[in-house]
This record gives structure tokens, sequence and C-alpha cells, in this order.
């Protein structure tokens, strides 16, 4: 069974750094994308990056240039580095998979836990 989980949120000042991280358990052969979604109370989760197909990659207009998503070529871990954080990109983040393949399985779409990032002064 292919797991997500995250790491790596907290506390940090408005133009700070974080880097987040979802490790992948069992093993993906392919995959149609992966990648981070934000969501704040009350609020659709939204897309902040993804990458498809492990070939290109999309960014949330809001974080283009701030932020950079990136995967080891074993398809163990996807990552997230934020840079010059804002307060408004407080939020849980969610790592995601979808159309994943895993030998003979077939995973519509798979979500972490999440993780907490507040960016507060």
């Amino acid at each position: 069974q292919v797991q997500l989980v995250e790491s790596g949120g907290g506390l940090v000042q408005p133009g700070g750094s974080l880097r987040l991280s979802c490790a992948v358990s069992g093993t993906i052969s392919r995959f149609y994308a992966m990648g981070w979604y934000r969501q704040t109370p009350g609020q659709r989760r939204d897309l902040v990056a993804n990458i498809l197909s492990g070939v290109t990659t999309e960014y949330a207009d809001s974080v283009k240039g701030r932020f950079t998503i990136s995967m080891d070529s074993a398809k163990k871990t996807v990552w997230l580095q934020m840079n010059d954080l804002k307060p408004e990109d407080t939020a849980v983040y969610y790592c995601n998979a979808d159309d994943v393949y895993s030998g003979s399985y077939y995973y519509d779409d798979i979500w972490g836990q999440g993780t907490q990032v507040t960016v507060s002064a």
C-alpha cells in the first residue's frame, strides 16, 4: 500500500524559509502527478505545486519564484522548498499523489495527513 507522510512544517517569521518533505512508503512505478496542496480553515484545498509525470512542474501564481518542488529519482521523497514566506502562506500543507501505479495496484488519489505551516512575526 502506498502512503504519504509529510514533515517539516512549523512556525517561521515572514521572509524566512522552510523545507517540507513527503516520504512515500511503498513503491511507485509511475504516476500522473505528485505535489503539494494547502488549505486554510473554511477554504478549499488549493494546488501549490505539482510534478507531472516526473517531467514538468507547475506552480500556483502566488508562489512562483518563491517555492520549488523536487523529487528524488527513486520516487521516495517529494520536497517543497519555500523561501520568502509570507503570512498568507500560512496553511496546512498536504502531499498528494494522483493516478499512481504500484506494481499491479492502482490508486486514484492519495493524501498525506498534512503539516501546519505558520508564518508570523
